[in-house]
């Protein structure tokens, strides 16, 4: 499995409505694992000069995360693997 990066405008959320996305893209990560298609949440990361939520998971692939992402109703701009470098 890779990392993906979600990339979302934050703008129009409040940080309630934030909170609300976050845990509904948590329940809907537990549910396509659930069925067959392992996608898990780690964290997000609000950039709040940019208007931006960044919300990293672990996935077989980009589709996995669309469709998790689109099963939530959670807005997105894009979706890019990452790697993460940790000393």
């Amino acid at each position: 499995m890779a990392l993906y990066l979600v990339e979302r405008k934050q703008a129009e959320m409040s940080f309630e409505q934030v909170a609300v996305a976050q845990r509904a893209a948590i329940e809907m990560s537990r549910r396509f694992t659930a069925a067959g298609k392992p996608a898990r949440y780690i964290r997000a990361t609000l950039v709040p000069s940019e208007s931006r939520c960044l919300t990293l998971f672990e996935a077989a692939d980009a589709k996995v995360l669309q469709e998790l992402n689109e099963a939530a109703q959670i807005p997105f701009d894009r979706i890019v693997e990452v790697l993460v470098l940790i000393p």
